[in-house]
């Protein structure tokens, strides 16, 4: 029994992958979105833009790395 919820709490914890293509799915088009309204702006803002992709990669990162502890070390 103890096995199986095993895989089921690491197959949640890998939802947050799942959170994070959608995270950096929403800083990409807003990045976009404010660049086509004001393009002379854009430069100024592609710094924010690599830093919040960063950051939320970073935690998609996080929850497969929880999900392989979970599997390989609990």
């Amino acid at each position: 029994m103890e096995e199986g919820l095993k895989y089921v709490g690491a197959g949640l914890a890998t939802l947050a992958m799942f959170g994070a293509a959608l995270g950096v799915g929403n800083v990409f088009a807003s990045f976009l979105d404010a660049a086509m309204r004001n393009p002379s702006a854009a430069p100024q803002q592609q710094t924010n833009l690599f830093l919040g992709f960063a950051l939320v990669e970073a935690l998609g990162i996080l929850g497969f790395v929880i999900a392989i502890l979970i599997l390989f070390v609990v």
